[in-house]
Order: structure tokens, then C-alpha cells, then sequence
């Protein structure tokens, strides 16, 4: 190991990095050291490299667990500026610890990273060698709550992993560390006595002592703006906390007290820092993209001079180069850019039917090509107006000064001048004829607003002034023919170059004319169409799947197989197995680990069962037995993992395992998961009073709301958040409890995500409804409702869920959004306004606005049912019965009579009338209607039912408008007849928002 170690500081070293120490105080980050948390704010360059004893108390295991360690080795790089190929420079350092690139499955997997209590935040990936996680890649876009200028490239290798892949060790101990010397034998002791410490001796007092007179300490050498030594005394703070957090000492409220108090003090050091480097005149110069005086913008089109003529119809192909994407913009982003592309050909006249269009869409490339392009914009006329008609000709019909002047001006003879209508007015003037631009003229315009343009859900910034997506662009390609077309963006040049597989002998390729690209692309391995490589991906896994007479459920794991799509660009499929002894584990844990972590494939046999085998794809050709090899550990040590926290788990009762709940925080105001696992209790069970239950399911109830949330506290969902629910229905089960209780538990975490099956049962439904409601009217409260794309509590998966489980659910019918959310206000530790309950239901309202128009109902038909939106399931109910009744000719002029009646009727008019004031016959026909009518109405009517009893009210409105005049000048008839159709209103409001369907 540590000759990787003294490999990885050359490398760096030969690219200019300063080679530092490590910090002589305990971090739990090579982030945290000040060669990287203080050096990548302001303006000044800086690459350094250093080795960082990692310290976290929490994953303190006795050197028990293979892959677990309390203090672990990073290896830090920072490259400030980002240089623009620091991908390239990774891969080499890789090469230099004796890595084959070409024989093993290297890739950059989207891992987004953030550190609320530094106020930074970074965006980039986890790079794994063969399935295993080696290095946090990550483009620092803020730090110390400010927005950094240069962006630094951060590099942070986890080296006892890299390690243990290399040497094959099953065990951290097991590694060579130095010649004729084992890790464990250099550290096992330290490990073990360290994790006694964290875990079992350190004195809670004496670190308490210890974290007030750090922090105190801290703020002093604030005070004397000294921000190193500050800075030091924070990290002492973060590791006295971590150790408290180790003990179990710390609770809710003091939890949040301490990362405050530990956000505000990083924050001040990094607002000193910057002053004091300012202070010091920048020694190290200024790096900076974009300082205000000269800003760069961000398209430039080339000049006019080198565009290229193209004689007649072309092939246009314009590739877009990034480093990998996130999958889930893969697909949005060729689709952006094609429809952004294709919108600006057809405004200027390029694009034509006989035109066709073609998209592709790897992680790294975004591309469009299209065919029978126009050579040039279609020539138009253009008026050009002179001086008024009026005073562009005198008395006499002779020319005036002024249109002289004006003919003079535009080289116009004036027998070309000809009366003109600009803007109704009449003017003097001439059409002339408006010459189109050349196809590249025009491309040469389009293309740099649609590169500078691209937007993704998260943006980041590097060293590419005016640009802005989720990962930087790196190159261009826009060829129109045979001809290149030039733009400059954010300091790129287009031209014909696109890049391949970066293990290729030569990865940057010329491609000679635009239909050659996607070939190109082909002969290199890289398969641009989705849909290819979603084929390749089906048919190789299914074959490997089917040689161990095994099958791969591919409708039931699609989700995971477009995702695979967008993560590779030359899928190559390879089975892989693990000891059958895992099957033992609950099949859950097994399928969540190779899906969620590893996206591996599950092979199952005909029965459904799982096989220990899988299938994972990589990206590119490689040597099959090494990744499968590599793959095959990394299963290996998570199912260890897994096996481990199983087991530390069954240890304890469903009870002790929820004492836990008290340590875990749930929000600030809001008390612990431990308090909120009360509520839950406490609403389900007011709730349950409204609800028809038998005694079983009373019961049922009782015991699964006292367990509530006990797994969130185990071991294995802290690991795995997404066995939430699946661990708590396991270990119940285990711990004999009723299987009513245990199905209780997991179903209420149902639904998880748009679509997902919803409880079966009344008690996990009322657990379920009562986790949402809670969630709401309590965030709600303390003002953490979402805003714009920032949902951190998943307050949008909340309301959809809790919407579609009153949808699935009539036996909750008596339960609506708006009394559910005042029942969960009533157990909140905080004050909830009326105002914050009113507002939470209408994010309801909208989350299941938005699900009925994502299921294809009419925008019209789901806005005019959404007065009902407190009851889901009649609402749901009422929008198919509308887009059924709007084709009924009774529904459609009942709608037509009420429509009258609500137009007429001022807002604010009280119903209420007097029959003795009527005159005319029509108004007592409508009053006996309206009469009978209303006593026919059931409570709570569906639309078919409302429309049958309500639909003898068409034919006397109808009459009524047709003989009496509503607007008498007669005050006291007006009033009474206003107040009669009021009355209708009022009978039919609710019903439906009328107005929607008119």
C-alpha cells in the first residue's frame, strides 16, 4: 500500500501539485484538511496533493468488519483551476498504480456530493473499477456557503479499497502494506483500541468539556482574525461531536444546536479567509472565469468569411461532448437540444418536410443529425416605409423633399416607390427583396445559443465561461457536409473531432463529413441509439441468464435496465455469482444491493426465486474473468456487510432496536424520529376512530403504531434507507410477532414512488395516511414547504402518496385531506397556523391535479373536478364520470342551463327568495324544479347521480330566461329573482368548478 501511495504522489507531483502534509488534528475528510477546505475559496490557483488519515468514529467496528474502519486513508488531489481534462489526468494516475484500463470496467457513475454544515456542495461521480467504488470525483461549486470562483476539482481516492482490488485481500487487514508487513499488523491494535474508545470508554463529560471549549476557542481566534487556527479548532469541534455521536450522547434538540453552532463557525472562517488572502494581495495571483470587468460571453459565431457555401440540400450532424452525464439526462438532453434545433431550422425556413431528423444519446454525447437540409433561407420581401403618403407627394402629385430624401437614402429609383400599408397607416414606400443567409450563416447563430442554452435539473459551473449544465462540455462537432461549421462557445471551437472510448489508442477522431459520424462512432464500439443498446443490453444479458437456466425479469427491472442504457455507450454484458450461502439472507437485502448499489441484474430461476447469479454490464470491451472477478468481491463484501448488520440486528428486540430512534434526528422544531414515530401513532389512531375496523385489525393497529419506524434505527436500513419497511415486516416476523402487525410495518412505507403498490390492509393504510399527514402539516408549519426544485423531506412523494392511498383505499373514504391534516397539526410540537394547514392542502390539491393529468385525463375535466380534491377517491371518480358525461346530451344542457344561472349571479349575492314576489308563471315552474330537485339531491352525489336528479332543472332555467326578465328596475324583484338563481348556485356548487367546462 504504500507504494501506491508514494505512485499516486509522483504522478501528481509530475502535474504540479504541491505535495502537502496531513492535518495533525483528526478530520473525517481529506476535505476537511485546509489545503482543500480553505484553499478553494477565492481566486487563487492551487494543486496540491497529501495523503489523509480519515477519522470517523461512527463506522468504528473492533476491526471486526472486513471493509469497515474507524480511521481509513484517503489520498487528496485538488486541481483549482479545473484544468479541463482532470478525467484524463485521474485515468493516468490509475495507469500509474498498475491498473490496465483496457482490461477492466472503469467508470464515472453520478454521485452529487454535499455538506450542509460547511454550507458546500459539489457535483460529479463515484468512479468504480469493476463494480467497486475507489474515488470520489467531485466539481466544488460552493464552499463555506460561497459560491466558488475558480471551480476546483476535487479527487479523493479511498485507498485501503483500491488496495484490497488489487491484491485480491478479502480483509483490510489482510493487505500488504509494506514489504513483509500486513495492514493489520501496522494498525489492527489502534483499530481495535480506537473503536473501544468511540464505542465503549470515551468519558461523555470530558468530550462535552471538550466540544464547548473548541468551539469557544474557535470564535476567539475568529475574534482575532486568525482563520487557520480557527479553522483547527473547528475540526476539533466536528471530531469531539462525532465521538458524542459514536457514544449515543447526543440528542435531538442538542444535535441541531451543535451542527448550527458548527455551520455558523465555518462560515466565519471562510469569510476571514477570504478577507485575510484579499488582505494579503493574492500571492498566489488570480484564477478567477469571469471577473466582472470582463466578462466573457458565452457564443460567439465565427465570421462570416470562413462559413462554408453549401450548393444544394445537406446532411447537417451537430455532437455536443460531455463528461458523463447523469442517466437521467441522458435522453432529455439530446431531446433539448433537438428540439430547440429543429424549432430554429423551421423558423428560418432550413428544415422541410422532406427534411428528417434523427437523435442519439450516450452518457458522454448528445447528437442530432439531420437530412435534405436547404442550402440557404428562402429569399422573403420586405417592406420598407417612407414618409406618410400624405406628405410624400404635393398639390401638384410631384414628389416632396422628403420623399426625395427618403429615395436618396435607400438607393431607390423613385419609380419603385409605391403607396404602402405599415401598422393601418399609409405611407410611401418600396418591397424589396430580402436575400436568405447561407445554411452555415444561420447554423453559425443557432448553434452557440442551444450549446450555451443546455440546462439539467442541477447546473454546475467549471472553467468555461458562461456556461452552465450538470457536467462540463468538452467539445463540438458541427459539420454540414463535408464542411465544418465554426462557432465559439465558453472558449470552445467547433470543428469535425468527436472523441471514443478514452482507453483507444488515439480517442480523438476526425470524422470527414456528417453522415460518416454515427458510423464513426460504430466502428470505435460506441453505439449512439439508445434503443441499440437497450436491445444489445436484453438479448446478451437474457442469453448469459439462460446458459445457467436462469431467466432476467426485464418488464418487472426496467427501470434499472434504461438506467444501465444511459451509463454506458458500448454495453457488454458478463455473469457473475455469489456463494449460494447469501440466499439465506431475506431476498430483499440480496436484490436491493445488486440493484440500487451495483446495478447488477438478478437472475431468478422458474419459479421466480433468486439465483446467486447476476448480470453486469460494462462499458466497453475488457478482460471478461478480471471484472467479473472484481464485480464478484464487491458483491462478496456488501453481502459481508449486509450479513453483518443482519445479524447485529437480530441481536436485539424490535423494542431495543427502537430506543435508537431517540439519537436520529428528524427536523429542527420537530423533535426526533422517536417523537415522530409518536405522532404517527397517536394520528393513525384518532383516525382509525373514523374508520370501520374489526377488533384483529384494532389490534393490529395498536401493536404496529406502538413498533412504528423501530427499523429506521437498525443497522441495516441505516446502510440501506430503502429496506425501510422491508427490514421492519422482517425482524417482526423474526420477533413472533402477528402477521397482521408485521405486514402493518412494511405497508406503511407504501406507496415509495409514483406508480408503486399501495397498503392492503386498513392498519398499514391509516399508518400510512398518518406518516404523510404528518410529515406535511409539520414541515408545513416551520416552513420547509419545497420550493422550486429543492424538496429535501420529499414533501412532493408525500402528498402523492398520501393521495393515492386514499384513492386505493374506500374504506377511508370518511378520511379527508383537510381533516386529516388538522388531526396531524393537533400532535405537532409547534404551533400550526390555519394558514399552514390551508396551505398544505392545496399542495395536495396540486400534487393529484398533476397525477390525474399524468394518467391522461383533460386538463379542463380534472380542473372542474378539483373542488373535490379533500376526497381523492371521489375525485378521481368524478373527473372519469365527467369525460363520460361531457358526450351526454342531458349532461351537456343541464351544464349549459347552470351556466346561465352562475353568469348572471353578481359574486356575493345570498341565496334566498320570497315566492310571493313572483310574476311570472316561469319563475314558480323554476321554483317548484329547483324544490323538488333539492330534496332528490343525495349527499355527496357522484356526477351520474347528480346529473339525474338535478337534470329537471334544465327545461324551467331555460324558460325562465327566456320570460322573465332578471335585471327589472324593480330593486325589490331584482333581488328576489337574483336571490332564486343563487340558490340553484348554491345547490350545485361544489359539485363540479362550473366555469372549467363552460
Amino acid at each position: 500500500m504504500q507504494d501506491a501511495l508514494i505512485r499516486l504522489t509522483d504522478h501528481w507531483a509530475g502535474h504540479g501539485c504541491l505535495i502537502t502534509q496531513p492535518m495533525n488534528t483528526e478530520v473525517g475528510a481529506g476535505t476537511l484538511n485546509p489545503a482543500t477546505a480553505l484553499r478553494v475559496l477565492g481566486p487563487e490557483p492551487w494543486r496540491v496533493a497529501y495523503v489523509e488519515p480519515s477519522v470517523r468514529p461512527d463506522d468504528a467496528r473492533y476491526g471486526d468488519n472486513p471493509n469497515r474502519l474507524q480511521t481509513h486513508t484517503q489520498f487528496q488531489v485538488i486541481l483549482k483551476p479545473e484544468p479541463g481534462d482532470a478525467q484524463e489526468l485521474y485515468l493516468g494516475s490509475l495507469e500509474a498504480l498498475g491498473i490496465d484500463l483496457r482490461a477492466h470496467d472503469v467508470r464515472f457513475v453520478e454521485d452529487d456530493w454535499a455538506s450542509p454544515a460547511l454550507g458546500a456542495w459539489g457535483l460529479g461521480w463515484e468512479v468504480w473499477l469493476d463494480g467497486l467504488e475507489i474515488t470520489q470525483f467531485t466539481y466544488f461549486q460552493q464552499s463555506g456557503g460561497r459560491t466558488l470562483d475558480p471551480v476546483s476539482v476535487e479527487i479523493t481516492y479511498g485507498m485501503e479499497r483500491i488496495i484490497m482490488a488489487l491484491q485480491g485481500a478479502g480483509h483490510f487487514k489482510d493487505i500488504v502494506y509494506a514489504p513483509g508487513i500486513s495492514y493489520g499488523e501496522a494498525f489492527g491494535q489502534a483499530e481495535y483500541e480506537m473503536s473501544r474508545y468511540y464505542l465503549d470508554d470515551a468519558d461523555i463529560g470530558t468530550v462535552r468539556e471538550l466540544f464547548e471549549a473548541y468551539a469557544a476557542e474557535a470564535r476567539r481566534m475568529l475574534d482575532a482574525r486568525l482563520p487557520v487556527p480557527a479553522h483547527s479548532y473547528v475540526l476539533k469541534c466536528s471530531q469531539a461531536f462525532n465521538v458524542l455521536d459514536a457514544r449515543g450522547a447526543i440528542g435531538t434538540t442538542e444535535r441541531a444546536r451543535a451542527f448550527a453552532r458548527m455551520r455558523r463557525l465555518a462560515h466565519d472562517v471562510a469569510g476571514l479567509w477570504v478577507e485575510r488572502r484579499a488582505e494579503l494581495g493574492h500571492p498566489l495571483g488570480d484564477a478567477s472565469t469571469r471577473p466582472a470587468e470582463t466578462a466573457a460571453p458565452a457564443a460567439v459565431p465565427a465570421p462570416v468569411a470562413v462559413l462554408p457555401e453549401v450548393p444544394a440540400h445537406g446532411t447537417l450532424a451537430v455532437e455536443i461532448g460531455v463528461e458523463e452525464l447523469p442517466p437521467h439526462e441522458v435522453a432529455r438532453t439530446a431531446g433539448h437540444v433537438a428540439e430547440r434545433l429543429t424549432r430554429a431550422l423551421e423558423e428560418t425556413g432550413l428544415l422541410t418536410d422532406a427534411c428528417e431528423v434523427h437523435t442519439y444519446a450516450t452518457p458522454r454525447r448528445a447528437i442530432v443529425v439531420v437530412s435534405d437540409l436547404e442550402p440557404r433561407e428562402p429569399d422573403t420581401e420586405q417592406v420598407v416605409k417612407g414618409p406618410r403618403l400624405a406628405a410624400a407627394y404635393d398639390a401638384a402629385g410631384e414628389p416632396t423633399k422628403a420623399l426625395l430624401g427618403f429615395a436618396r437614402g435607400h438607393g431607390v429609383d423613385l419609380a419603385d416607390v409605391r403607396p404602402v400599408t405599415v401598422g393601418g397607416g399609409e405611407y410611401a414606400g418600396y418591397v424589396r427583396t430580402v436575400t436568405g443567409r447561407p445554411a452555415a450563416l444561420v447554423l453559425g447563430e443557432v448553434l452557440p445559443r442551444i450549446v450555451a442554452g443546455l440546462r439539467a435539473d442541477k447546473n454546475m459551473r467549471w472553467n468555461a465561461p458562461g456556461l452552465s449544465f450538470a457536467r462540463p462540455v468538452r467539445w463540438l462537432l458541427a459539420l454540414l457536409d463535408e464542411r465544418e461549421v465554426p462557432f465559439e462557445v465558453g472558449g470552445m471551437t467547433a470543428g469535425r473531432i468527436t472523441h471514443v472510448h478514452r482507453t483507444a489508442t488515439t480517442s480523438a477522431v476526425s470524422v470527414p463529413d456528417a453522415g460518416a459520424l454515427v458510423p464513426a462512432l460504430r466502428a470505435h464500439g460506441i453505439e449512439p441509439a439508445a434503443e441499440r443498446r437497450r436491445t444489445q443490453i436484453i438479448e446478451t444479458a437474457g442469453a448469459l441468464a439462460a446458459g445457467v437456466d436462469g431467466a432476467i425479469d426485464f418488464p418487472g427491472e426496467q427501470a434499472l435496465v434504461e438506467e444501465i442504457v444511459n451509463l454506458v455507450e458500448e454495453p457488454v454484458a458478463i455473469l457473475g455469482s455469489f456463494d449460494p450461502a447469501y440466499l439465506d439472507l431475506p431476498e430483499e437485502i440480496l436484490t436491493t444491493v445488486m440493484k440500487k448499489h451495483q446495478r447488477y441484474l438478478p437472475v431468478r430461476g422458474a419459479g421466480g426465486g433468486l439465483l446467486p447469479y447476476f448480470v453486469t454490464v460494462a462499458n466497453g470491451e475488457c478482460d471478461h474473468d478480471a471484472v467479473r472477478a472484481g464485480n464478484e468481491a464487491v458483491l462478496r463484501a456488501r453481502y459481508e456487510d449486509a450479513a453483518f448488520f443482519f445479524q447485529q440486528d437480530l441481536r436485539s428486540t424490535p423494542e431495543e432496536i427502537k430506543e435508537g430512534l431517540v439519537r436520529l434526528t428528524f427536523a429542527e422544531r420537530l423533535g426526533s424520529m422517536a417523537d415522530r414515530a409518536a405522532r404517527i401513532r397517536a394520528i393513525a389512531e384518532e383516525l382509525a376512530a373514523r374508520v370501520e375496523l374489526t377488533g384483529d385489525e384494532r389490534a393490529a393497529l395498536r401493536r404496529a403504531g406502538a413498533l412504528a419506524k423501530f427499523d429506521l434505527a437498525s443497522a441495516m436500513v441505516i446502510e440501506l434507507s430503502g429496506l425501510a419497511g422491508t427490514m421492519a415486516r422482517e425482524y417482526a416476523r423474526r420477533a413472533g410477532e402477528d402477521e397482521a402487525v408485521a405486514q402493518a410495518l412494511y405497508e406503511m412505507e407504501l406507496p415509495r414512488h409514483a406508480g408503486d403498490a399501495t397498503p392492503d390492509g386498513a392498519p398499514g393504510s391509516l399508518l400510512a395516511v398518518a406518516d404523510r399527514l404528518d410529515l406535511l402539516a409539520g414541515l408545513f408549519a416551520v416552513g420547509s414547504a419545497p420550493s422550486g426544485s429543492s424538496d429535501p423531506f420529499g414533501l412532493r412523494r408525500a402528498a402523492l402518496a398520501l393521495t393515492a392511498i386514499l384513492r386505493a383505499d374506500p374504506r377511508l373514504a370518511p378520511v379527508t385531506v383537510g381533516e386529516g391534516l388538522a388531526v396531524a397539526a393537533r400532535h405537532q410540537p409547534v404551533e400550526v397556523t390555519p394558514e399552514a394547514v390551508a396551505e398544505a392542502e392545496r399542495f395536495v390539491a396540486r400534487r393529484l391535479e398533476r397525477a390525474l393529468l399524468d394518467e391522461g385525463h383533460a386538463v379542463a375535466v380534472v380542473r372542474a373536478v378539483l373542488p373535490h380534491a379533500g376526497v381523492p377517491a371521489h375525485t378521481e371518480r368524478a373527473a372519469a364520470d365527467l369525460a363520460g358525461l361531457l358526450k351526454d346530451d342531458r349532461f351537456l344542457r343541464l351544464t349549459a342551463a347552470l351556466q346561465r344561472v352562475l353568469r348572471i349571479v353578481p359574486a356575493g349575492t345570498a341565496p334566498g327568495y320570497d315566492p310571493a314576489l313572483f310574476a311570472e308563471p316561469a319563475e314558480h315552474r323554476l321554483h317548484e324544479a329547483f324544490t323538488e330537485v333539492a330534496k332528490a339531491l343525495p349527499e355527496r352525489p357522484s356526477l351520474p347521480e347528480f346529473t339525474a336528479a338535478a337534470f329537471p332543472l334544465a327545461h324551467p332555467v331555460d324558460r325562465y330566461f327566456d320570460d322573465v326578465m332578471v335585471m327589472t328596475d324593480d330593486p325589490a324583484l331584482r333581488a328576489n329573482r337574483l336571490g332564486l338563481l343563487a340558490a340553484i348556485g348554491d345547490l350545485v356548487d361544489g359539485v363540479l368548478d362550473w366555469p372549467q367546462i363552460a
